[in-house]
């Protein structure tokens, strides 16, 4: 059994790619003003700027009764609408030694739009399941963002 993987999900959101690349890229700071869920409880700064390709963020979240943090590089595909972020500290370096989070947007036609949220991860040993929590977590921020914007 391989101790590296990807896990990932695949869906329609009713808003534009642009909307949710743009949201995680110049205003993340805004997203858990949009946590229905309430998943995500604050994101800040912690090297760099809200914008800028390899800026360094904190992320605290809430997922299945406990809380966390996750410090993360961002690496910013404008081509490809794809936001990366490179795990560089956080809660579940308890469990992998890489984990690395993927937020892809695709225009599907005028109004809908394609997520695709993944994870490519290391685990620390072979009884570490497989981050689909984390995954749970990724697909809810986006469909709360998806929510926010067509109320708006």
């Amino acid at each position: 059994m391989s101790l590296q993987g990807k896990v990932e999900a695949e869906f329609e959101i009713t808003a534009p790619a642009d909307k949710f690349y743009n949201i995680f890229k110049i205003e993340a700071h805004l997203v858990p003003n949009t946590s229905q869920t309430g998943s995500i409880t604050g994101v800040a700064v912690h090297e760099g700027d809200w914008e800028t390709d390899g800026s360094i963020k904190i992320w605290n979240y809430a997922i299945e009764g406990e809380v966390g943090t996750f410090k993360e590089r961002v690496e910013l595909d404008e081509v490809n609408k794809t936001i990366t972020l490179n795990g560089l500290e956080g809660d579940v370096f308890q469990y992998y030694k890489s984990f690395k989070p993927i937020y892809q947007f695709t225009q599907k036609d005028e109004g809908s739009s394609i997520a695709k949220v993944s994870i490519e991860y290391e685990k620390l040993s072979e009884e570490v399941a497989a981050p689909d929590k984390y995954i749970r977590l990724m697909t809810n921020i986006v469909k709360d963002l998806d929510a926010h914007f067509v109320k708006a």
